[in-house]
């Protein structure tokens, strides 16, 4: 692949649709797998070895990678491409698997400890990129998504399924609602929930987990949390973006352990009141809405008036947010002034604690520029989820079995990591009289890899 100096450093829509021979190459060779083929072979140990392990899983790779909808449409491939055949060490037309080796081979890499090494070479490519890039997971988004899926119908199979830990799919609902409670959309699925936490900049996922359909999203946000953080170097989460699903008191308590500024918007709980007064020893004028938004009246004009306090940041060492009077702030004449500000000629200043209550008041106040600019990188989530649908085939629902639906799942996001590790170290094109060159960041790339460990 080649891009512009000035195209994003992971370039999704530079991404080919039709990869070259080339490409496919440093594709595989990218992949950190011989862990997980070492332990298939040792599975397989005297057995039959018509077809080696590590042919079926490079098979299954391109079968995702080359975006085709079925194992039967590589296998074509396969079989009128003899250069494809050559980069996966096939050099007879009798050494193609065929289609019902793959689906075995499929439900043997979700079981364990086959499932567990998927995982690991998921977080491997992660602390790859975390290393090279010094921004990957600084401002992240969080979402979960529907995929649709097939149970086996073998009793015993489902089982051997269950006993593993693996969810079996089931029937979803979500509902659509408009500010004023009304149902706008219904979307129903059967299947499973994909919970995602991606950076939001480069648009690459940093953890993952797979639930059934009854699991909420705020409860998969720790975990998900957890996962990143083991992936990336210390203290790089900044922000997490999510909707309003995650606005729970367990979630914020989480995010605040970890250091972890929240973007959530919050759920409309209040039923009958517009605002309450803050309290305690603050002023009685000064009043909050349901979403932590501070207000002050202006009691001295009839009837009197409620102006919005002006946010002047947060204070890391006190973790306390700052407000302060807005006509001092912002210049001009309040009836008020002299009563609520007295002397003092910066106006009157508050400091609200986060910890009084870290869903009403987080350390970005949801009224304030800096949360609606970080929110929007939300969408972000939005971008991956179609990718890893529409590229990669994750919402087919042609898998059967939660062990070949958790296998396939995995290959797609090591497939979707992979590609983001080609783009970030592709050769960079300066114009037309200018020649390609590595940016310091596909150079780190393309050192030797250091010695990660799998968490």
């Amino acid at each position: 692949m080649l891009l512009h100096a000035t195209d994003d450093l992971c370039a999704w829509d530079k991404l080919e649709d039709c990869p070259t021979l080339t490409t496919i190459r440093d594709f595989l060779q990218t992949v950190p797998d011989q862990p997980l083929i070492d332990g298939l072979v040792a599975a397989r140990g005297r057995g039959r070895d018509d077809f080696p392990v590590a042919r079926l899983w490079h098979v299954v790779l391109l079968t995702i990678a080359l975006r085709h909808v079925y194992f039967n449409a590589l296998l074509a491939e396969l079989h009128r491409n003899p250069a494809l055949c050559r980069l996966i060490d096939i050099h007879h037309e009798d050494e193609i698997p065929d289609a019902h080796n793959l689906s075995r081979f499929l439900d043997v890499l979700g079981q364990e400890p086959h499932l567990s090494a998927l995982r690991d070479i998921f977080n491997v490519l992660v602390q790859r990129l975390g290393l090279a890039i010094p921004e990957l997971g600084q401002h992240t988004a969080g979402d979960a998504t529907a995929l649709s899926g097939r149970a086996k119908k073998d009793a015993q199979a489902v089982a051997a399924e269950v006993e593993q830990g693996l969810p079996q799919p089931s029937g979803g609902r979500k509902e659509y609602k408009d500010d004023e409670g009304r149902v706008t959309k219904v979307v129903e699925w059967f299947g499973y929930k994909l919970h995602l936490l991606v950076d939001v900049k480069h648009e690459v996922t940093l953890a993952y987990n797979i639930t059934d359909t009854k699991v909420g999203d705020n409860e998969q946000v720790p975990a998900l949390v957890e996962q990143a953080c083991a992936n990336l170097p210390a203290q790089r989460l900044k922000t997490l973006a999510y909707d309003k699903a995650a606005d729970d008191e367990k979630v914020h308590d989480c995010l605040h352990t970890h250091g972890i500024k929240p973007l959530i918007q919050n759920r409309a709980l209040w039923q009958s009141e517009a605002e309450r007064v803050l309290g305690g020893r603050y002023p009685l004028h000064l009043v909050h809405d349901e979403s932590g938004t501070i207000s002050c009246y202006d009691t001295i004009s009839d009837p009197p008036v409620r102006h919005k306090m002006s946010y002047v940041g947060y204070e890391k060492d006190r973790e306390t947010v700052r407000y302060r009077c807005p006509a001092q702030h912002e210049g001009w004449e309040c009836p008020s002034d002299a009563k609520c500000n007295e002397d003092r000629s910066y106006g009157l200043t508050v400091r609200i604690p986060c910890t009084e209550d870290l869903r009403r008041f987080p350390p970005i106040p949801r009224a304030t520029l800096e949360f609606e600019r970080l929110y929007k990188g939300r969408t972000a989530v939005e971008r991956i989820n179609a990718r890893l649908k529409i590229f990669w085939g994750a919402d087919d629902g042609n898998v059967t079995g939660s062990r070949r639906f958790h296998a396939q799942v995995g290959v797609v996001l090591i497939v979707h990591l992979v590609f983001a590790t080609l783009l970030a170290q592709a050769p960079r094109w300066e114009g037309t009289l200018g020649q390609t060159r590595l940016g310091p960041i596909a150079a780190a790339l393309r050192q030797p890899e250091p010695e990660l460990v799998a968490s």
